[in-house]
Parts: structure tokens; C-alpha cells; sequence
């Protein structure tokens, strides 16, 4: 019985020891095809590197333009993920709190002037996607649905719901639009910003609209909350094992509500940073998977702020790279050749790096033990 056990294992594990050769073996091919190509191009690759540094050293308000959205929605999915609840719903909320931001803002606009109502319409974002965050903490704390499945259900509703309200209140209606919130609140003079290596990240952080600015200061507060302070250690505690937290007299379910309703503010200000700071409009469907991206974000930052917004400045350079060659072409042979491609080309940029990042960090990036597993506090374990 043990031989044939013996003879039964070897056999289960042949497809496994041929699919780890088949993996090395094109992982090998696909390493000599790279190594080929850079040896071919090795010189027209470093003058595309020197021009794209060039761009972004000079230009670094477009990199963190397009990567406060990607911030924000991965500070809220940080802050449910910490907490042990899985948050997919962020790209809806995303999406439902930029429509109902630019909804308010441009219906308020006419009444009560532009910074009123633009205030009004991010304070009406947070609020909305604040809601969609409490329908998914009812339905994955509470009700212990599948978090996944929720997180899908918060999508669909908002792709649907904002494109017949759009149709409805806005494209069908004599609205001129929201005008965005003004730039360069702190005042500070034109020479700063002129200034060399220093003034261009001066101008991308306090230059810019008050989210750009925010985000910063956002990821640096929920940095230090998260590693440095009683809440920190209680939702740290509740994602890792909530049942031994639970026994010191935390209450679990009460620190998976707040962290997911409160992490729903930050996709409530991506949305918000898209229609009423970046954009000033709103189109159906206009998060284009920001918010799946954002995920991506935080799992290649280990679930902490800090890195999770390093990983939005990487995918804001992917994003940058197509409005970086319309803006000045690059030389060389090479970027003549970049520089004819379709723009639609450089729009897949991102997701080609979240497929990349995904595929090559989720094997070893550890999330919390509790993630995604109701809590159930007469279960034994």
C-alpha cells in the first residue's frame, strides 16, 4: 500500500516539477530576448532614459498629478486591508464620489460662487463614497458576505448609477460644468518655484490644487497613525488576529466598521481630486480601473502608506510617459519611432505595469493573516 502510495505522489508531482521547468524555461527565453534587445539598443535606450528624467525632473506636478488619485484610493484600501476587510468596491467609489462632487459643484456654482460650492462638492464626494463604504462594511462584517463579491456589487451599481444620473441631471440639462479649485493656495512666489531641482517639487506639492498638497501630508499623518499610536496597534492587531484582540477587550467589530467607513473619505477625495481639481468635468465610467490600480498600489507597498504611494508615483510615470512624448518628442531614433505609436498605446502603459507588478509581487507579498475573513466571535480558533 505505501509503494503505491510512493508510485501515486511521484505521478502528482511530475506536472508540477514539468510546469516549474517549462516556467524556468521561459523565463530564461524571456530574459535573453530582453538582454538582446538592450544590447541592439543599448545607446538609443539610455538617450530615452536621460529625455524621460529630463521631463520629470522638470515637470514632476504631471508625475504626482496623475498618481494622487492611484494615493488616495490606496490609503483607503490600506486602511481596510489592515483591518482585515478586502475592499475591490474602491474603483465604484471612486467613481460614484467624482459624479456627485462635480453634480454639487457645478448645481451650486451659479448660487453661492466657485470655492463654495467646489468646497461643498468634495465635502459631498467624501460623504457619498463614505455611504458605498458603509454598505460594504454592513455586507462584509455583518452580514459576512463574500467580500469580493460585494466589492463587485459596489462597481456595477456605480458604473450603472452614474451614468443614468449623468444622463439624467447633467448631459440632458444646462449645466455649464464646476470650475476646479484654485491653485497655489499657499501664496508662495514665482522665483521659488524657479529655482533649480528645489522649485519643481515645491511647485508639484504646494503649486497645485489643495488635494495634490493633501495627499502628501495624508500618507505621512496614516504612516505615523498606523505604525506609531493605540489605534495603529488595535487595527494592526484586528487584520492579524482578531480573536486574540478580541480577548484584551478590543472590540473587532467595532474597528472593521470605522477603519472602512473612515478609509472611504480618501476615495471620496480621489474622486473628488479627478472632477473638481484635475478634469473639471465629469464622463461615464472616467476612473478607467484607477481604483484596481490603486490595489495594485498597495499591495506592491507591503499594505503601508508610505510605499503605497511610491507605487502610485511609479504608475503616475507609466501614466505620464504618452503626455510626456506629446509634450516634447523624444530624440533619437528610437523615440522618432515612440513618438509615431498610438496614443492608445501609451494609455495601456499602467496596466500592463499593474499586470507585471501583480504577477510578480503578490507571490511573496504577505497581507495581513485576517484579510478577507469575517469575523465570527462565538467561532472557536
Amino acid at each position: 500500500m505505501s509503494a503505491l502510495n510512493a508510485v501515486a505522489s511521484r505521478r502528482l508531482a511530475r506536472p508540477t516539477s514539468a510546469g516549474g521547468w517549462v516556467r524556468l524555461v521561459l523565463l530564461g527565453l524571456l530574459v535573453a530576448l530582453l538582454a538582446l534587445f538592450v544590447a541592439r539598443y543599448w545607446e538609443a535606450l539610455f538617450e530615452l532614459g536621460q529625455w524621460f528624467v529630463s521631463f520629470a525632473t522638470t515637470r514632476p506636478y504631471i508625475i504626482l498629478g496623475f498618481a494622487v488619485p492611484i494615493a488616495f484610493g490606496a490609503l483607503c484600501a490600506v486602511m481596510c486591508e489592515r483591518s482585515g476587510v478586502v475592499n475591490i468596491g474602491i474603483e465604484g467609489m471612486m467613481l460614484t464620489s467624482a459624479f456627485t462632487g462635480f453634480l454639487v459643484g457645478a448645481y451650486l456654482n451659479p448660487v453661492m460662487g466657485h470655492l463654495p460650492a467646489a468646497l461643498l462638492g468634495v465635502a459631498a464626494a467624501i460623504g457619498a463614497s463614505m455611504v458605498l463604504s458603509a454598505l460594504h462594511a454592513w455586507l462584509a462584517i455583518t452580514v459576512k458576505a463574500d467580500q469580493i463579491i460585494s466589492g463587485t456589487v459596489i462597481n456595477i451599481l456605480a458604473l450603472g448609477g452614474t451614468a443614468y444620473f449623468n444622463q439624467l441631471f447633467i448631459s440632458t440639462a444646462d449645466v455649464s460644468g464646476a470650475r476646479t479649485l484654485p491653485k497655489n493656495l499657499i501664496g508662495l512666489p514665482s522665483e521659488v518655484y524657479d529655482a533649480p531641482i528645489v522649485g519643481p517639487l515645491l511647485n508639484a506639492v504646494f503649486g497645485q490644487g489643495p488635494l495634490q498638497t493633501a495627499v502628501i501630508f495624508a500618507v505621512i499623518f496614516l504612516q505615523v497613525m498606523l505604525f506609531r499610536s493605540r489605534w495603529g496597534l488595535r487595527t494592526r492587531a484586528v487584520g492579524k488576529h482578531p480573536k486574540a484582540a478580541d480577548t484584551v477587550g478590543i472590540d473587532v467589530i467595532r474597528v472593521r466598521y470605522r477603519n472602512v467607513i473612515l478609509g472611504g473619505a480618501f476615495a471620496g477625495l480621489a474622486g473628488a481630486y479627478l472632477t473638481l481639481e484635475s478634469i473639471g468635468s465629469f464622463q461615464d465610467g472616467m476612473t478607467a480601473g484607477i481604483g484596481f490600480i490603486a490595489l495594485a498600489a498597495m499591495i506592491f507597498g507591503r499594505w503601508t502608506p508610505v510605499g503605497a504611494f511610491i507605487a502610485a508615483l511609479i504608475f503616475g510615470a507609466a501614466r505620464t510617459l504618452g503626455q510626456a512624448i506629446q509634450i516634447s518628442a523624444p530624440p533619437g531614433e528610437l523615440g522618432g519611432a515612440i513618438a509615431s505609436w498610438p496614443a492608445q498605446w501609451f494609455g495601456m502603459f499602467p496596466y500592463i505595469l499593474t499586470i507585471i507588478i501583480l504577477a510578480g509581487v503578490v507571490g511573496r507579498a504577505v497581507a495581513p493573516a485576517a484579510d478577507g475573513v469575517p469575523y465570527d466571535k462565538e467561532a472557536r480558533g
